[in-house]
């Protein structure tokens, strides 16, 4: 998957076709009733982003979003503006020049009944047509967690990319959501939600961070809502991957493109101040704390970047 480039006349044509606006409800974004079996991830095979003529040298990038409980304002927050801003800016700054995007709605799978949908690796305005017909399921199980890692296993073991099997090089992988991330996965819920066969015991999210980060820059997103929660999940997401976590206020969701750009310049090798560049100085400024925290790929873990 991958052929073909994304377009501004696109998104327009497919913004009004669709109804796409601020003003619709979750529901009208995403109007299907349940999962759609092309993006579900059990007996899934392999997503591939391979190089063609219209990309030829594809650069992988995933997103996965928090679709629990009240987590809707995210997915629809990257319908109908987030992801279309992200896309747009990343071919007007050339950076990675042929981006391949793959999306993923991301549940509990201790308790949901679609943990993990996900869609093919594209180019052009399928980014944001496939990403409406995903199933936001609004689950959840109240129980200190979601399934994050989920993803992280599938970028693992079920995904394949030219950048990395022919150029040696990693993709980007970011996951965004409000919660903790459970401790690990087991065999059996593996087997339950991939039906691989194979993982009889599981695996930690050390393992899982270890197994992804072999093909991507694994990054973390944490919403924070104003509460007192807030400090607990970053904690948890700190210990687990100190420097490759950022955090973004609920109420500057707005931003999300600029940080999920920033987050993609620095995975590429870029210091937080080059990513920055060409953003307005509303964006810096709502970023500047999230920039922080971070750290480039191939400098030091105990180094931070400044902004």
């Amino acid at each position: 998957m991958g052929y073909g480039s994304y377009t501004a006349s696109d998104w327009t044509a497919l913004k009004k076709s669709r109804g796409l606006s601020e003003k619709n409800t979750l529901d009208e974004v995403f109007n299907s009733v349940g999962a759609k079996n092309k993006y579900s991830v059990y007996n899934a095979g392999i997503r591939e982003s391979r190089d063609s003529m219209d990309s030829p040298q594809a650069v992988p990038i995933i997103i996965g979003f928090d679709v629990t409980s009240s987590m809707g304002y995210l997915a629809k927050e990257l319908a109908v503006s987030s992801l279309n801003m992200t896309v747009q800016s990343l071919y007007k700054k050339g950076k990675p020049e042929y981006p391949h995007i793959m999306c993923a709605a991301i549940g509990d799978c201790k308790s949901d009944r679609y943990p993990l949908q996900v869609t093919q690796f594209e180019a052009d305005i399928r980014i944001i047509s496939q990403l409406t017909e995903l199933y936001p399921e609004g689950g959840g199980g109240g129980n200190d967690g979601e399934s994050y890692n989920l993803l992280w296993y599938f970028a693992a073991r079920h995904t394949c990319t030219d950048h990395f099997e022919k150029r040696n090089k990693k993709g980007i992988l970011i996951t965004i959501g409000d919660d903790k991330c459970h401790s690990r996965l087991s065999g059996k819920e593996i087997s339950s939600v991939f039906g691989d066969k194979d993982c009889e015991y599981g695996f930690s999210n050390e393992e899982l961070l270890k197994m992804a980060e072999r093909k991507y820059h694994v990054f973390h997103i944490v919403i924070e809502k104003g509460d007192a929660h807030d400090y607990k999940v970053l904690e948890m997401w700190q210990r687990l991957m100190k420097g490759k976590v950022t955090v973004i206020r609920k109420e500057d969701i707005g931003f999300l493109h600029g940080l999920i750009g920033v987050l993609t310049a620095v995975g590429l090798g870029e210091n937080v101040s080059k990513a920055f560049e060409g953003m307005s100085e509303e964006i810096v400024k709502c970023l500047s704390r999230s920039a922080a925290m971070l750290v480039r790929p191939s400098e030091s873990e105990k180094k931070i970047i400044t902004f």
